[in-house]
């Protein structure tokens, strides 16, 4: 009767190495738990102290008038227009000549209908409005039209 102990150490060795690869698995779970946490901790922070905030509305400030001008319109017609400009509170002063080339640039060559549509009259002072805003960065917030005489 003998008796070898070589299967016994091998499913000794069997275990052994089975155990390298559960602590491996168990390891790599908990990585990807504390990734997980860090990402939800991370946006969290975002949410509550990054987040950009709203850009409050401009305070209104001066309003500018205009002289009127006259503006050719289509068919030997002609448009007498004033305008006044709403500054924004931290504008002291605007130089007009941008708002009245917007202004001609908008109304020219249109038809006498066009421009006594109410309807379009009104996106026609949209479209000057928002032209208005980006010649001068946001210091108008507004436009209104003193003056608008047809013939």
């Amino acid at each position: 009767m003998t008796v070898t102990a070589m299967p016994a150490t091998a499913q000794k060795g069997e275990a052994t190495t089975s155990e390298p690869e559960e602590k491996k698995k168990g390891g790599l779970k908990k990585i990807l738990v504390i990734l997980v946490a860090l990402v939800a901790v991370g946006g969290g922070a975002y949410w509550f102290v990054l987040k950009p905030k709203p850009v409050a509305a401009p305070k209104p400030g001066e309003v500018v008038a205009l002289d009127p001008i006259q503006i050719n319109l289509e068919g030997e017609h002609y448009l007498r227009i004033g305008i006044a400009l709403q500054l924004t509170a931290s504008t002291k002063e605007a130089d007009g000549s941008k708002a009245l080339d917007a202004t001609i640039s908008e109304f020219s060559g249109l038809s006498v209908a066009e421009v006594n549509d109410p309807k379009k009259r009104a996106t026609l002072k949209k479209e000057l409005q928002h032209r208005l805003g980006e010649l001068y960065e946001d210091e108008v917030m507004g436009v209104y039209f003193t003056e608008f005489v047809t013939q």
